[in-house]
């Protein structure tokens, strides 16, 4: 498996990719906030400047993805202040993929480019109906910082945030 970074031309297969690694907590959650996740993820944010695309690739075929948003930069529509580190944001995975290390080699590339630019942390928010990614999150060092935490459709769920803090 490598990572590297996306091109353009495989914009609409990753947008598509998250919305069917996502779609399996639709059922979970009500159906305006699955309706706004939906529209988020697969929203150009992730081309917008300095946002880092990251996929998995293994034989030619995309297994997963993940945008890596710079410090200081608004990832949330003002859900959440300015962060001074990186915040690991839409990370997906197929589903035909899972339990493979695919997410964990992700989010580890994202680590190692916070770190070359000597960056402090690396941070990320979660849905609280996530409950895999949580554990995933937490097993590998990631902490919660519960005041960075937003409700972003006033339905009772919260998206919780973690933090990473690297040691010198």
């Amino acid at each position: 498996m490598i990572i590297r970074e996306a091109v353009e031309g495989e914009l609409a297969f990753i947008r598509e990719q998250r919305v069917s690694s996502y779609e399996e907590h639709a059922a979970k959650i009500p159906d305006g906030h699955w309706q706004a996740l939906k529209q988020g993820i697969s929203s150009k944010a992730d081309t917008q400047a300095g946002v880092e695309l990251l996929v998995a690739e293994f034989d030619g075929e995309i297994l997963g993805s993940v945008a890596l948003f710079p410090a200081k930069m608004d990832a949330y529509e003002g859900q959440v202040e300015d962060l001074d580190y990186p915040e690991i944001r839409m990370l997906a995975v197929s589903p035909l993929a899972r339990g493979k290390g695919v997410a964990s080699a992700l989010i580890s590339e994202c680590i190692n480019r916070a770190k070359a630019k000597g960056y402090h942390a690396i941070g990320l928010h979660t849905g609280d109906f996530m409950k895999s990614a949580m554990s995933l999150y937490e097993r590998l060092g990631f902490e919660r910082l519960p005041q960075y935490d937003f409700e972003p459709a006033n339905d009772g769920i919260i998206v919780k945030a973690y933090q990473l803090t690297f040691t010198k």
